[in-house]
């Protein structure tokens, strides 16, 4: 019992917090690749939801200086966010949410972290991933993802187009379907 006391205490002391941590000046995609696989083979192939067939993916850009990227593995797709080059990110509590605003629209990511990554973002899309997904189709599923992040949502214009059945089905010939100037 005072030897753990004397262990926390010796601790504290000497491994001080650390506050903040630096980005990434380099694609972090081959680093989190090589952890997610180091996970999927002393963690995750037991379970009944691992996808043995499925590669591990990672597709990273630099979005408004930070990485944005989106990550396949045998149990999961996720988008995830790093610190991008020149970039401080204080340390969160793990676990904790925060809401980010993408092209796309909002998404709220949680603060997790990866040994050698240090914290990150992450925002899960599917997990566990569809046991009919193929291989092919999990790596085009990535690049997909990742593009689909960076799109402008698509809204209706000013006028707006007029949806409704009975404007589609009553419409006369040569009257254009999204015209509601009527």
């Amino acid at each position: 019992m005072a030897e753990s006391i004397v262990n926390e205490v010796v601790n504290k002391t000497v491994n001080e917090p650390v506050q903040e941590f630096a980005g990434f000046v380099t694609n972090p995609a081959p680093l989190l690749v090589a952890q997610y696989e180091r996970i999927a083979q002393q963690e995750m192939q037991a379970l009944p939801f691992y996808h043995p067939a499925m590669p591990i993916v990672a597709e990273c850009t630099l979005f408004e200086g930070q990485w944005l990227g989106c990550v396949l593995t045998p149990w999961m797709l996720s988008v995830v966010v790093l610190p991008g080059p020149e970039q401080l990110w204080p340390v969160r509590s793990s676990s904790a949410r925060l809401a980010l605003q993408l092209p796309c629209g909002n998404l709220t990511f949680m603060v997790g972290a990866l040994p050698e990554t240090g914290q990150l973002l992450a925002c899960s899309l599917m997990s566990p991933i569809d046991p009919h997904l193929g291989a092919d189709e999990g790596r085009v599923l990535v690049g997909s993802t990742l593009k689909m992040l960076l799109s402008l949502p698509v809204q209706q214009g000013e006028g707006g187009v007029n949806l409704s059945r009975r404007r589609l089905f009553s419409g006369r010939r040569g009257d254009p379907v999204g015209d509601t100037q009527r």
